[in-house]
């Protein structure tokens, strides 16, 4: 058994002591989604949260973590991010706003602390599931936790 590569997201929880598990799951190049994220974990699709990176028009760069099985409602998320208007950044975008890729954005450990909205139903749950900061790698982590170490803002964002 190879011993788990350690993120830089996870280095980050190691040192703020907020207690976490890392959990491998088979990346598939052609579905990077959340569903096959859960059905590769056996978890529940509602505990399994993707962050998306939205760039408000007053703002500027903001996250959002939602359910995997949710699309983000874009007028809720410009609302409580203090805009009037917010889109998805371009993919292109990604890597270089964040330092993560498609399928594999945390919301620990961006090249730059952004705002960040996690949607209230991660509260329902003792743990979730979010990216580690690379694909075919997720934190399951409790919700109070994460929100904590991250300074997020729970809100209704689906």
């Amino acid at each position: 058994m190879k011993k788990q590569q350690k993120t830089n997201a996870a280095r980050l929880l190691d040192q703020a002591q907020v207690p976490y598990e890392l959990v491998a799951y088979a990346v598939d190049e052609n579905n990077l989604d959340a569903g096959h994220v859960a059905a590769s974990l056996g978890e529940d699709i509602n505990q399994v949260f993707k962050t998306l990176v939205l760039r408000g028009d007053r703002t500027g760069l903001f996250v959002c973590v939602v359910p995997g099985n949710a699309e983000v409602d874009l007028k809720k998320a410009a609302k409580v991010s203090g805009n009037k208007k917010a889109d998805l950044i371009a993919m292109k975008e990604l890597l270089p706003t964040t330092g993560y890729i498609r399928g594999g954005c945390s919301p620990v450990g961006m090249k730059k602390p952004l705002p960040t909205f996690f949607h209230q139903s991660c509260q329902l749950f003792d743990h979730i599931f979010v990216s580690a900061g690379m694909r075919g790698l997720q934190f399951k982590v409790s919700p109070t936790d994460l929100v904590t170490f991250v300074g997020a803002t729970l809100a209704d964002l689906v």
